[in-house]
């Protein structure tokens, strides 16, 4: 009967143990999971919002308890805020510009990379009251286009195809500045350009071919810009100084850099960087 009873007490202090136990490794396992959770900052030109999205997925899955928090905004705005002092990790840019203008203030770890090209294309709305069959028609009185304003990537780019085909059959030596009289608004971002096109704002606006995404596609028209007098723009990556976790954010660069995260910026329009 004492035998019996130690037994018991025995059995049910094992138990105990056991449970004890399990608690324990639960609160280990929760620990060790919060302990590995990252959120990475990732400020990305307006133009990388689809393919970026994907890519913080992929990321997000390989990597459990990563959160990727993405800002898209113009290249020129994100870079004025990472020098204010915004906790950026990782920054994305749409020209070499505001990717050296960090550079030169001594805000980035390590040498930018080159990720993707991009090439420019006139967009007009799909009823196209305005006419417009030809990129010569822009400089046409009383032509309302919207272009990125001159610190925007898009905007700089923009300008630089004007250059380039002005003075070139068929559009003669006073293109750009008839064009240039036609702008009734400057936008942000280059997204800014694409919405007022979409919704009938303007007759006309000058993007990246990567923006007319498939829902875009279905509310405007494209206007090829001559390859000759095409610009091609250039994006590169870095990690940025003092960044709290700068393994977690040289991995997503990495991921960026990829064979893998080529073929998804590819899927978006984009020009991987090897394919230039």
């Amino acid at each position: 009967m004492v035998g019996r009873r130690a037994r018991k007490r025995g059995d049910r202090s094992t138990r105990i143990r056991c449970r004890l136990l399990s608690l324990a490794t639960v609160f280990l396992l929760f620990f060790a999971h919060r302990a590995q959770a990252v959120d990475i900052n990732v400020f990305a030109a307006a133009s990388l919002t689809e393919a970026f999205g994907q890519l913080a997925r992929l990321a997000e899955h390989r990597h459990p308890g990563w959160h990727i928090d993405l800002q898209f905004a113009g290249s020129q705005q994100l870079a004025m805020q990472i020098e204010q002092g915004a906790p950026a990790a990782v920054f994305a840019s749409a020209d070499e510009r505001w990717m050296r203008y960090l550079g030169d203030r001594g805000l980035l770890a390590g040498e930018p990379q080159d990720f993707a090209h991009n090439r420019l294309v006139v967009i007009v709305p799909k009823a196209n009251p305005a006419r417009i069959e030809h990129i010569e028609d822009l400089a046409r009185p009383g032509i309302k286009l919207v272009l990125g304003a001159a610190a925007v990537p898009v905007g700089r780019y923009s300008r630089d195809v004007l250059d380039n085909l002005s003075g070139t059959a068929p559009f003669g030596p006073g293109y750009r500045e008839h064009v240039l009289r036609n702008v009734v608004s400057e936008e942000q971002e280059v997204k800014g350009v694409v919405a007022k096109v979409e919704l009938g704002e303007a007759d006309a606006g000058i993007v990246y071919g990567s923006d007319v995404t498939a829902k875009v596609a279905g509310a405007v028209r494209i206007l090829p810009i001559p390859g000759a007098q095409n610009v091609t723009a250039t994006y590169p990556i870095a990690v940025v100084k003092n960044t709290p976790d700068l393994e977690a954010a040289r991995a997503f660069v990495a991921l960026v850099l990829s064979q893998e995260g080529q073929q998804v910026l590819g899927s978006h329009g984009l020009i991987p960087a090897s394919v230039r």
